[in-house]
């Protein structure tokens, strides 16, 4: 009789993966309520939020490898694109004539079909970048500088992140140089929240190493994004 193997089972993976999806969704309702200025920066409100998504991204594949990013991460793809079909549908609806009114349901909830493709376009472009970065440094380093990693694929992910979605977004809303402010101003913010998060990341990427007992390392793993049926 051929032996079948039980999945590897984690104790926190799943917390992780919820806490991944609410912040990705909190933010996105924050990006779409409002644009706000702190001291020289200028950003969507989810802004303030939104880093951390990547923070679990890299926890993620640090320690579980990037095939169960990958599965967190169409995860967060599915639950952000239902979320804002659903404000969408509900934004058509007759209006019972009491309460908020359509005008102030738009106002802070209206999703258009642009920020809702803009959102999921550059989430899904930026967090896969980010973690094949990462897992394509951990081997590199052989797991040494976990710094390096989490910075470096910071830098990329969030570069095509903030990209995207800004000009996916605004292009032709706003002018050449307020849209360049918005994405210098995301950019910078949202590399400079990874970095002061640093030693929070460290101790929990060790915590959970030791936890649940796995420090994956990518060296025969399938990176492409599409390939859903192995967790290896």
């Amino acid at each position: 009789m051929r032996k079948v193997e039980t999945p590897q089972r984690f104790r926190y993976y799943d917390l992780v993966m919820a806490a991944f999806v609410t912040v990705l969704l909190v933010s996105n309702i924050a990006s779409a309520a409002r644009i706000v200025k702190l001291w020289l920066f200028t950003f969507d409100a989810g802004t303030l939020l939104f880093p951390l998504a990547y923070i679990f991204g890299d926890v993620l594949t640090e320690v579980y490898g990037y095939a169960r990013a990958r599965r967190v991460i169409w995860v967060g793809f599915a639950a952000n694109a239902l979320m804002s079909g659903l404000l969408m549908l509900i934004g058509l609806l007759p209006w019972a004539g009491f309460g908020p009114s359509t005008s102030a349901y738009y106002e802070v909830l209206g999703f258009t079909p642009r920020i809702v493709a803009a959102s999921l376009v550059a989430y899904w472009a930026g967090e896969f970048s980010n973690s094949f970065v990462l897992a394509k440094m951990k081997v590199w380093t052989k797991g040494k500088f976990l710094w390096s990693r989490t910075i470096g694929s910071t830098l990329v992910g969030q570069g095509v992140d903030t990209g995207v979605f800004i000009l996916v977004a605004f292009l032709g809303a706003f002018r050449g140089s307020e849209l360049l402010s918005l994405i210098i101003s995301n950019y910078i913010f949202k590399v400079g929240v990874e970095i002061l998060f640093t030693p929070i990341t460290y101790l929990v990427v060790g915590g959970l190493k030791r936890a649940e007992g796995v420090d994956h390392y990518d060296r025969k793993t399938n990176f492409n994004p599409f390939h859903l049926r192995h967790t290896e």
